[in-house]
């Protein structure tokens, strides 16, 4: 049930009723383009309302999420939630959803909490996660990892996920996270030193989350690179095709792993698509080339029998 608002009296109208009785109202704007733009971005609010159950009211502007406090949301800001995205595009409504998820849940938190919860999060460059170079707190050295903000527990119904948080949406806010940031550092140094403790238990284990801290996130601390090229002698490859683990004896993995990996994991929890090389200062992802899986099917052991090498994942 979506409300429609007259003169400070909300009468309650279908989410469809609603919105036709907007769209029949001429949206200001700079000549036919604006008109046509401002018409997609209020379609793709619409479908939004509809699939997820969004309560908003349509404005000359944009839109007002209704809530306490109600929060208005601009065109300007819908386009930047879609970043450059058709609103046609089921991919730009559900990023508008997460947008307008996020915008909801920042409003419903205090300052404190909101300091308490930061959460550094690294994803590789152009991964479906990454908001874009704004959201970039500290690029790792190597080009193929950056580190921004999340909040955990941010949004009610997932209170373990850490959610990348675009930095559009504090701005829509009025918040500044610059003074929290050191914080999250902290943390994250903390977690790659417990993650380096339960390493040197197992050095055969794969990596695995710490506290907060995905795998990709982990490789970002300087304390549990430095521990890991120690160990290897300046230098070590990891192939970690999802977010959530990483396999550092490569040795005993077939080539073709990281790649299947990669290719199968949803784009969300997706990682690397093929190994990368740690020091203590870079992470870098090795050039892109040949045919591991073919390799590997082809491969005959030397008296014709199937290639059986002691390997951890074929």
């Amino acid at each position: 049930m979506g409300y429609l608002d007259f003169t400070h009296t909300r009468y309650p109208l279908p989410l469809t009723r609603r919105y036709r009785l907007c769209m029949s109202t001429p949206v200001a704007g700079s000549g036919n383009e604006g008109l046509k733009d401002r018409t997609a971005l209020r379609r793709c609010t619409l479908a939004v309302s509809v699939l997820h159950e969004v309560d908003m009211i349509p404005t000359d502007d944009g839109i007002v999420l209704v809530g306490v406090p109600d929060i208005p949301v601009s065109f300007a800001q819908i386009a930047d939630a879609i970043s450059g995205l058709d609103p046609a595009e089921s991919v730009a409504q559900d990023r508008l959803h997460r947008w307008l998820r996020a915008r909801r849940a920042i409003a419903d938190k205090s300052l404190d909490e909101l300091a308490e919860t930061i959460r550094p999060v690294a994803l590789p460059i152009g991964h479906a996660l990454h908001p874009g170079a704004r959201w970039v707190r500290q690029p790792v050295l190597g080009g193929a990892l950056d580190l921004g903000i999340g909040f955990v527990g941010l949004l009610p119904d997932q209170p373990e996920l850490v959610f990348v948080t675009p930095p559009s949406i504090l701005a829509a806010a009025g918040i500044d996270p610059s003074p929290w940031w050191r914080g999250a550092m902290e943390y994250l140094e903390n977690m790659g030193a417990l993650a380096t403790t339960r390493w040197r238990r197992d050095p055969r284990a794969p990596l695995r989350p710490m506290g907060d801290c995905d795998v990709l996130t982990l490789l970002a601390s300087r304390v549990l690179r430095g521990a890991l090229c120690a160990d290897a002698g300046g230098m070590r490859a990891i192939a970690a095709p999802v977010r959530s683990r990483g396999w550092l004896d490569l040795s005993r993995i077939d080539a073709a792993f990281a790649l299947t990996a990669a290719s199968i994991a949803d784009d969300e929890s997706r990682g690397f698509p093929r190994p990368v090389l740690l020091t203590v200062d870079e992470v870098s992802m090795v050039a892109d080339g040949g045919r591991p899986a073919e390799i590997v099917l082809r491969d005959p052991a030397s008296d014709g029998t199937r290639w059986l090498r002691d390997v951890l994942y074929h």
